[in-house]
């Protein structure tokens, strides 16, 4: 019988045996602990590979666990796998309360204690006394199935201050429990490390192995912030191809929806070339099907070509996005690029003739108004079921700012100078009318920039 067929058959038994005996709770009472928790890693498995329909069985089972384990006994703890199935399912989304009594009846060796009060405070969000109870055990010496478990926790621990040795023990983990909700984890958490070291090949790794396995996971959408997040920060280490590479084995919808999510990104940061690229990509679709239609892949792309495309063209681009199928943070976007690119095309002010003494005019640091900050609104589809490690945040609401004002028309021929530039000798008569084109163009360009940078991320 293959796994999938036992995970089937268990689950189904001990839901069936629940439903007919709701008081008395005969699964409860008839399973050792560690059979109820191995079912409930089954399931879990299952959930991670993509198996939404699984949800319902994981609660159930969590519930069921709990309250054998709430009734084991001293005699119950006795047999070493109860007591090693009891610290998995602490470490598996369990009850720290249950937990705690159980440990009190279990008098466990003096490694096993340690391990309890380690997984005891890590449910209880004391993560200084978890570490320093962990410190001195290693996650290979011990049976499989919780080593696996307590190395995805220590790596998860050490995270911020100690990334290296984190790296280390989450790959324990993959090597310990491969196809597993702890591989899933263990991956995902390796992605959003990768970034914070700087390390583009582990950061391609980790993502590749990801999409392979667990791109239907409902942590999923974790998996694609710290993806995105990771093709920004380290986008000079990070070849196109490889990205194609990558985003080549998920689905048409996902793949859209990263590429949008990454032009965004990097048309906000200035990476023009990345933006580009992500832009294109998202128009081009897959297997004839393009995605021309859609605003955010044509705003995305006019922003990252206002420099380096005629300004009309980019005005003409902007004109076509219907803006009623942008977000708050998007439609902001499009207002600041529309309002900026139309100073660039307004007609140079004249200039007067007389030159008084040079006086140096700076152009504003700051938009008059900004995007207030906003949740990506290009995630991942929704997935029917799903569930979080962390709460979601209900995006706050976005004001489109308002138009910068026009730049006042220059006075003498010091205000309009690059600069670089020096000022106006005192014996000029005249000023180029080129270089106060070529400065208010700089200037505007200066300006849309700062808008993009104050956007949402």
């Amino acid at each position: 019988m293959n796994r999938a067929a036992l995970t089937s058959r268990l689950t189904g038994l001990l839901l069936l045996a629940a439903a007919a005996y709701p008081s008395a709770g005969l699964a409860q009472d008839t399973l050792q602990p560690y059979q109820l928790v191995r079912s409930l890693q089954l399931v879990q498995d299952r959930i991670a590979a993509g198996d939404h329909a699984a949800m319902p069985m994981q609660a159930k089972l969590l519930e069921m666990t709990d309250t054998r384990l709430r009734a084991a006994d001293t005699e119950d703890f006795k047999d070493p796998k109860n007591f090693r199935a009891l610290l998995v399912y602490g470490m598996s989304g369990g009850n720290p309360v249950t937990v705690e009594a159980a440990v009190s009846r279990a008098a466990p060796d003096p490694q096993n204690l340690a391990i309890a009060k380690a997984v005891i405070d890590y449910l209880n969000g004391r993560p200084g006394a978890a570490i320093e109870a962990l410190g001195s055990i290693d996650p290979m010496t011990l049976p499989g199935d919780l080593g696996a478990f307590l190395a995805l926790v220590k790596g998860s621990l050490l995270a911020t201050d100690q990334p290296a040795a984190a790296l280390a023990l989450l790959d324990e983990a993959k090597l310990l429990s491969p196809g597993t909700l702890v591989e899933e984890a263990a991956l995902r958490r390796s992605v959003g490390i990768a970034v914070t070291q700087g390390d583009a090949a582990r950061f391609a790794l980790a993502s590749t192995q990801y999409v392979e396995r667990y791109l239907y996971s409902p942590y999923a959408s974790q998996f694609a912030d710290s993806f995105v997040s990771g093709v920004i920060a380290l986008h000079m280490s990070i070849s196109q191809d490889k990205l194609a590479d990558i985003t080549s084995m998920m689905d048409t919808e996902r793949e859209k929806v990263i590429y949008l999510r990454i032009a965004r990104r990097a048309a906000i940061d200035g990476i023009t070339d990345l933006s580009a690229f992500a832009s294109a990509r998202a128009e081009q679709g897959r297997d004839g099907n393009t995605n021309q239609g859609d605003p955010r892949a044509l705003l995305y792309s006019s922003l990252s070509t206002v420099t380096s495309d005629t300004i009309e063209d980019v005005r003409a681009n902007l004109g076509k996005i219907d803006r009623s199928r942008l977000s708050d943070g998007d439609r902001a976007l499009l207002d600041a690029a529309q309002a900026v690119a139309g100073e660039v095309v307004a007609p140079p002010a004249s200039l007067p003739a007389a030159n008084p003494a040079p006086i140096s005019v700076m152009p504003s640091t700051e938009p008059e108004a900004a995007a207030t900050s906003t949740a990506d609104a290009a995630g991942l589809p929704p997935v029917e079921g799903a569930v979080s490690e962390q709460p979601a945040v209900a995006p706050s609401a976005n004001a489109v700012p308002a138009a910068p004002k026009a730049t006042p028309p220059a006075t003498d021929a010091a205000t309009i100078l690059p600069a670089s530039a020096p000022a106006a000798s005192a014996g000029a008569d005249t000023a180029d009318p080129t270089d106060a084109a070529m400065t208010k163009t700089r200037r505007q360009l200066d300006l849309i920039d700062q808008m993009l940078g104050a956007a949402p991320k």
